[in-house]
């Protein structure tokens, strides 16, 4: 089920199935989100949890019990519940289930809430845990934007534009072995701000960030300086991703708490960097921002 909110200057639409952002439109209608074109990506704004990315032969170990776990985790398939709606707001929840124990074998709830106000787009992630044992997870978001944006444009033409100066290098991805390469060096930001679009940058997949100053970043035209600001405040690390090899015409922005699997990493998933932990019936709230530019 699709679910529009909407304000005096923008609107957003959820699906229920897997409470996924599927478009988020200024006041002419202009649209920011990618729109699934299976020519290229299927998806367009993933929620990942518990898992973020892949596991290592797409499996994790939980106390030492080995479970299938899906890329991204359980969400995408399952179902929200609407808890609460209104004209600029909306609530969903998941809680576990047959389903998502199969593959993680804890009891949560995790309930997003999709909220427009003066313009922005705010996703409030809030995790629960209803057990009296310790909770573990990793959260992160995947929203995919438009890039190029405008008519005529390119995906050269765009920058990515970090709210603070940066010295940081990205863990390269090792698509022969499939996991972040802890050892390695990839994309170098020296004391910048800025980084230009160009697709060989993600010729080895996505350019994750794990140390990172900055919790925002502009998707933005060089020269008419419009495009899209994300806010990030409650996450550690970002990843950036398109597929290279189609010249795809997207661009995915992707706060994380925790990552696909690492080199430094075994298969239990306790051990995993960035992990997120929950006391019994504690609960943790996580802020993701769009602004259009």
């Amino acid at each position: 089920m699709f679910i529009t909110i909407k304000d005096d200057s923008v609107s957003a639409t959820v699906d229920t199935l897997g409470a996924q952002l599927i478009s988020f439109q200024g006041r002419t209608g202009k649209e920011y989100i990618w729109q699934r074109d299976p020519a290229y990506w299927t998806s367009c704004s993933p929620l990942l949890f518990p898992a973020v990315g892949n596991s290592r032969n797409g499996k994790t170990l939980f106390d030492g019990i080995s479970y299938d776990m899906p890329k991204h985790g359980v969400c995408r398939s399952e179902e929200f519940e609407v808890v609460s709606q209104s004209v600029n707001e909306v609530t969903l929840r998941l809680s576990a289930n047959e389903a998502t124990r199969i593959h993680y074998p804890y009891d949560f709830v995790l309930t997003l809430t999709y909220q427009l106000e003066d313009g922005r787009l705010q996703i409030t992630y809030q995790v629960a845990n209803p057990q009296d044992s310790e909770l573990l997870y990793c959260i992160g978001a995947h929203p995919g934007f438009l890039c190029p944006m405008e008519d005529g444009a390119v995906f050269e033409d765009y920058q990515l534009e970090f709210e603070q100066v940066e010295d940081t290098t990205a863990m390269p991805y090792d698509l022969a072995a499939m996991q972040f390469d802890a050892a390695g060096n990839g994309l170098r930001l020296e004391h910048t701000s800025v980084l230009p679009l160009s697709y060989d940058l993600f010729d080895q997949d996505a350019v994750y960030f794990e140390q990172i100053l900055s919790r925002r970043v502009s998707l933005i035209h060089k020269e008419s300086r419009k495009g899209i600001e994300v806010s990030y405040p409650d996450f550690e690390s970002v990843a950036f991703w398109t597929m290279s090899d189609k010249k795809a015409p997207f661009l995915c922005i992707e706060p994380w708490n925790g990552s696909a699997i690492r080199s430094d990493e075994d298969d239990e998933f306790a051990h995993k960097h960035q992990l997120q932990r929950l006391g019994a019936w504690e609960s943790k709230v996580y802020l993701l921002e769009l602004r259009v530019l």
